[in-house]
């Protein structure tokens, strides 16, 4: 039965392919603790019968035994308050067992993010970089793999996609005319990110080169064989460029980059309900976690600068 619901959450409500694949772990897991002696899979009584408060405590206990985080366990949790949903609008289940059930408290670690110094002198030297191959290139131009992984880095910073919009982009979501991004994110929702005109003008000749390396290939980005990006080639191209840059410490990844355009947007004054519309959060609660980054900036500030900051001798 449980195949039916994955079906219905890649299918219906198009959840991506990594989320059916936890969504299909949690319940294996859920399924081996409450009922071990079972094969295959359950039948709708056996999942009746196993889904209670009682076995779903028992469940998440022994997770947190086995020392797996409380944001891992209520990653599980998800999965099988969404099983239980889709049961009880099916009239295969009375109500939701799972809404009984105490979620473990989680730390919210703040987002991690780079300095704007840092991304200033990065893309500063990409454009020396660039400039330097168009020069030593016989066709005066810069290859077009490295064209390419450099509007990748510029655009996951200046429009803060995620990887899976960036992957998924098309030539057709760039209004020229009015200067946006038109993308379809999480839960199949499109909206509208706007580009500053510098950026407008790179993206613009990147294009031209695009069509003259694939012609009218349709994807926004590509790899070298004109098909569609991967989430590893994306993660790839980032770490790439960041790897032994000064002031890129810790992880790489397109989503650090998106954090950092929503810091540095937040630092430069910009209006909190507009960082979440280009984001594209669905509750303001997910973006104002930036604040509490911006706040520990100025309380550094602060701190360094206030006069009576200094041990006296």
């Amino acid at each position: 039965m449980e195949n039916r619901f994955l079906e219905y959450i890649a299918v219906q409500r198009r959840y991506s392919p990594r989320t059916v694949e936890l969504y299909r772990s949690a319940l294996d897991e859920f399924r081996a603790f409450a009922m071990p002696e079972a094969e295959g899979e359950l039948t709708e009584g056996q999942w009746r019968e196993c889904l209670t408060p009682t076995l779903i405590r028992g469940f998440i206990a022994k997770g947190l035994e086995e020392e797996l985080s409380p944001r891992t366990m209520n990653l599980k949790l998800s999965a099988l308050s969404s099983f239980c949903s889709w049961m009880v609008r099916n009239s295969l289940l009375e109500s939701n067992p799972v809404r009984k059930v105490y979620r473990p408290k989680e730390d919210r670690p703040l987002p991690r993010f780079y300095t704007q110094e840092s991304m200033d002198t990065l893309l500063e030297k990409e454009e020396e970089r660039a400039a330097e191959d168009a020069a030593e290139a016989e066709d005066g131009k810069e290859p077009f793999g490295e064209l390419r992984e450099r509007m990748i880095i510029l655009t996951l910073y200046a429009t803060g996609m995620r990887r899976a919009e960036l992957c998924g982009l098309k030539v057709s979501d760039f209004d020229r005319a009015r200067k946006i991004f038109r993308v379809t994110g999480k839960g199949d929702k499109t909206r509208e990110i706007p580009v500053p005109d510098r950026i407008c003008e790179e993206l613009l000749l990147y294009l031209k080169r695009l069509q003259e390396e694939f012609g009218g290939i349709g994807w926004f980005f590509v790899t070298d064989k004109g098909q569609q990006l991967y989430p590893a080639f994306v993660n790839n191209v980032v770490k790439k460029a960041l790897d032994g840059e000064d002031g890129f410490t810790g992880r790489k990844s397109p989503h650090v980059l998106r954090h950092t355009l929503a810091t540095h947007l937040l630092n430069n004054g910009a209006d909190i309900n507009s960082i979440k519309e280009v984001l594209g959060h669905s509750s303001l609660a997910a973006t104002q976690v930036y604040t509490h980054n911006s706040f520990e900036q100025l309380k550094s500030t602060y701190l360094t600068a206030h006069p009576r900051a200094k041990k006296r001798r």
